[in-house]
């Protein structure tokens, strides 16, 4: 990602937190986000509006056509359309590549030596300490909030278009849903669009953003990561934090499955929270180095291939990673480790869309477990892309429901609901009074957290 440079976190007020001592020895390496060149930056702006002047020559000609006003085209003019089409496909293809011609920080990509031990960035050993001086010369930015660890969710997409409309817009659905939750419960978001290091791409994206994050928000206490295409489906049940208090990082599996089965599927990296500190840089060094794309991530594919039961043959992913290292290191990183099934922190989606009109009868949310399950993940869809492990009309119509589902949690405090769980239309479900606020006592959901809490 351009040059590399030392990194380090961002300052408040007029107090520096310094995040490392020294460079980092042999393959460290440190990266700092460089910001796109203005040049490019005015490529790009150039391209969206000859995309829009286009698009308006395509419309023309095709409505001269449609009435009737064909045969007066002459072959020079269809010429220019097909010339027009052509141009306007090129410069989509280019968006969608992420590549500038005229850029000369585009370079052929070159995959990481893997002679050499990867690393996110400077070695830090001091982080505890550090933010603890910082967190006291800073008080404007407490790490806990009316008694609450300060939580910051973060989740994020690939910087290109979806490869169909349809995909982007069950993201736009996505974020409101995330971007809802955390409103009602005084959590702060992150969506990141951006390739913070591309040698991290693709599944391990998350890593090198999560240390960044840590690094430049120590205010926060824990960092929670949801994958993109997991929705909260019960909208009024709240994270035990509490529970926590003596773990660093909290995520969905089940212990058996991790140590008696050794399955690849024991734990689930689509939801889970690492606590802002030292441990966590420690076991984010040691996760990374399987990560990188290329030779690196092929050959620790097949490591992981070879120790998880159950693991098909693919490079490697952040999720076996981590379930190999705790495995082979338990010793050194379990019993700050939280293995969560009390609720659903990660529901696999299959099991549970199909079932919501018997929860809604049944139940009501705030339990946030098979009765009515707090995150709906939707694992092996990929909407945003080409391709999926199931079919793409099953799991649309399945992330409706599942956010129609949590919609309509929302919207019943301003007295609508959807008309169904397949459809976007909504419907009143009560009139308005000149009692408002008797309301918003009764279905706020902020108040049934405390109700079913």
């Amino acid at each position: 990602m351009g040059s590399e440079s030392t990194f380090s976190a961002q300052k408040r007020g007029s107090s520096g937190l310094p995040t490392t001592g020294a460079t980092a020895n042999g393959g460290a390496r440190a990266r700092a986000a460089s910001l796109l060149p203005r040049g490019r930056q005015i490529h790009k702006t150039f391209n969206n509006i000859k995309i829009t002047i286009l698009c308006g020559f395509v419309t023309i000609l095709v409505l001269r056509g449609t009435i009737g006003l064909g045969n007066l085209v002459s072959s020079e003019a269809e010429a220019e359309n097909q010339h027009l089409v052509e141009e306007t496909n090129r410069i989509l293809a280019e968006i969608r590549s992420d590549k500038d011609p005229n850029d000369p920080d585009d370079q052929p990509e070159e995959f990481f030596n893997p002679n050499m031990t990867f690393s996110l960035g400077p070695k830090i050993t001091t982080w505890d300490e550090d933010r603890k001086v910082w967190l006291q010369k800073n008080p404007q930015f407490p790490q806990y909030v009316n008694g609450r660890p300060r939580i910051l969710l973060v989740t994020g997409s690939p910087p290109n278009p979806c490869d169909n409309a349809i995909g982007d817009h069950y993201l736009l659905k996505a974020v409101k849903n995330k971007i809802d939750y955390c409103r009602i419960h005084g959590i702060e978001i992150v969506y990141n669009m951006a390739h913070l290091d591309k040698e991290m791409a693709g599944y391990w994206a998350k890593l090198p953003l999560i240390r960044r994050l840590m690094l430049s928000h120590p205010e926060v206490e824990w960092i929670w990561w949801m994958d993109s295409d997991a929705l909260f489906t019960d909208m009024v049940f709240e994270l035990p934090v509490s529970k926590y208090k003596d773990y660093n990082m909290v995520i969905h599996g089940y212990p058996d499955l991790l140590f008696d089965q050794k399955s690849w599927i024991a734990l689930n990296t689509g939801s889970f929270l690492f606590r802002n500190c030292q441990w966590s840089l420690d076991l984010l060094d040691v996760w990374a180095p399987m990560g990188p794309k290329g030779p690196v991530r092929e050959e620790a594919g097949k490591i992981l291939t070879a120790n998880l039961k159950g693991r098909p043959a693919f490079e490697a992913d952040d999720q076996s990673a981590l379930i190999y290292l705790l495995i082979s290191q338990k010793d050194q990183w379990m019993d700050k480790v939280f293995v969560e099934n009390s609720f659903y922190l990660h529901g696999f989606w299959e099991g549970l869309v199909d079932r919501y009109e018997e929860m809604i009868e049944k139940y009501h949310p705030g339990l946030g477990d098979e009765r009515w399950p707090f995150v709906t993940h939707f694992v092996g869809c990929k909407p945003c892309g080409s391709y999926g492990d199931y079919p793409v009309e099953r799991c649309l119509k399945s992330m409706e429901r599942a956010f129609n589902f949590a919609d309509n949690q929302v919207l019943n405090l301003y007295g609508f609901r959807h008309r169904g769980l397949v459809s976007p239309n909504i419907k009143r479900i009560r009139n308005e009074t000149a009692t408002p606020l008797v309301n918003v006592d009764q279905f706020d959901i902020r108040h049934s957290v405390h109700q079913w809490s």
